[in-house]
């Protein structure tokens, strides 16, 4: 709003000095009662967070990828890294509330790759020209909007663990998460993970709270291990479904290998997602990382491209019972209050927004910049090279000029973390080290964009 009124220009006839002096008290007004929300809060300054005002613009995902990392100082004056806790500091954070494989998340659980470190929490992106309004990445007002506006739930694999992980780090200490992995015994990579407001927050006498919310039971963040969309027997009869019109029948119809997957039936997660005892506004989604050969052994046709055909297929009827789902929630609500939501803002529309999926980065452990542009593969592993085929898929399914899917948004958000080959875990080259500004990116750019969905429907 500062920077909508800023842009005014008044003339100095006297017809427009009530106007001047109308805007002036509203300008006073408003900043004063924004400013009493937080004036008693710390204001972290992420080294990775964009300090460009906020406005009422939007950016559009095509704005915001167009720019470019910048080097920038870290958040700890340290120089070097000497045990893991290091990594909270350079990453400008206080805690993270999961203990999932925490040092893992951080990449500070190899102490051969410590030299990685401050360099990796050393950079900053910048969005293209066109991006305006973004504004800075205030955890305060994120946890208060995943109360008042609705909270997250997010539905991927081992890549949006590490979002749920990075977003467990931006918002400590006013969340709590579970379960609680350092209390021993067994544990599945299936179970729900979720994040409460604390108890102990000061911001729980702040918070305007939304009607039967709990602090105890209801999440602002879940994550759901759901790497394919659908359960392996909803896809064996999609694929049936698929070539039940060609003439030559399927070979061999059980479809998978024995490779190891979690996913779930789509009912069962749309329903956690439309549960009235939840708070939740935003689906974020994002899937292609185990569409492969390997785990697809039995596709028809076989090989990469009958993956991506049976995807295509099986995202179109995903998009087809999600948007569904989403029209017969909002219905309800208008019998409800016919004048919803305009009477009851707190309650935006729920919608889901599908974050592109990413490649890894051969040999990403030999390298310690970020790049300007994005490079090419010289081995194509797994499906690297063909995840920008699954993207295009989303793109094209969901693009806004159709009008086929109003609440299900596609963002192709993928280029920050392509430019990025210094920012993975120690063990592999396709997961994401939390407090490198890759995976907090995505954080800062969906709430951007679900903040601002009402101004642009």
């Amino acid at each position: 709003m500062t920077g909508a009124l800023s842009s005014f220009r008044f003339t100095p006839t006297r017809k427009w000095t009530w106007l001047a002096l109308l805007l002036s008290a509203f300008f006073v007004l408003y900043t004063l009662s924004s400013s009493s929300y937080s004036a008693s809060l710390p204001q972290l300054n992420y080294p990775w967070s964009t300090t460009a005002a906020e406005s009422l613009q939007v950016c559009s995902p095509e704005a915001y990828v167009s720019g470019h990392w910048a080097k920038r100082p870290t958040a700890s004056n340290a120089t070097r890294m000497s045990k893991p806790q290091d990594a909270l500091a350079f990453s400008g954070f206080e805690g993270c509330a999961s203990s999932r494989e925490y040092n893992w998340h951080l990449a500070s659980d190899k102490e051969e790759q410590y030299d990685r470190f401050p360099s990796a929490q050393s950079w900053e992106w910048i969005p293209g020209e066109e991006c305006h309004g973004v504004g800075r990445l205030d955890k305060e007002k994120l946890v208060r909007d995943l109360i008042e506006d609705g909270g997250w739930y997010l539905v991927g694999d081992s890549v949006t663990e590490n979002h749920f992980f990075s977003l467990s780090c931006i918002l400590y200490p006013h969340v709590i998460a579970t379960p609680d992995y350092t209390s021993g015994g067994s544990w599945d990579r299936g179970w729900p993970q979720n994040l409460y407001l604390s108890p102990s927050s000061p911001l729980v006498d702040k918070i305007s709270f939304p009607k039967n919310f709990n602090i105890s039971t209801t999440a602002l963040v879940t994550f759901r291990r759901i790497d394919l969309l659908f359960s392996q027997d909803q896809l064996v009869e999609i694929h049936k479904e698929l070539h039940a019109a060609k003439p030559t029948p399927l070979a061999d119809d059980s479809l998978f290998s024995d490779e190891a997957t979690w996913t779930l039936p789509i009912e069962e997660y749309l329903a956690e997602f439309f549960a009235p005892s939840a708070n939740y506004a935003t689906m974020v989604v994002s899937t292609a990382g185990h569409w492969t050969t390997t785990l697809f052994s039995k596709v028809s046709p076989e090989g990469i491209d009958g993956v991506i055909t049976l995807f295509e297929f099986a995202m179109k009827r995903w998009a087809d019972i999600v948007q569904a789902a989403l029209t017969k929630d909002q219905r309800a609500l208008l019998k409800e209050n016919p004048k919803w939501p305009a009477s009851a803002p707190g309650r935006p529309p729920k919608r889901a927004v599908i974050r592109a999926y990413l490649p890894g980065h051969e040999s990403c452990h030999d390298f310690r910049a970020a790049w300007a542009e994005v490079q090419p593969f010289q081995w194509n592993w797994y499906n690297w090279g063909e995840i920008s085929r699954y993207n295009k898929i989303f793109e094209t399914l969901l693009d806004p000029k159709a009008s086929k899917y109003p609440n299900i948004h596609y963002l192709g958000i993928d280029r920050p973390a392509r430019l990025r080959p210094d920012a993975h875990t120690t063990g592999d080259c396709l997961h994401i080290m939390t407090g490198a500004g890759v995976l907090e990116g995505w954080t800062h750019y969906i709430w951007h964009y679900v903040t601002h969905l009402p101004y642009r429907q």
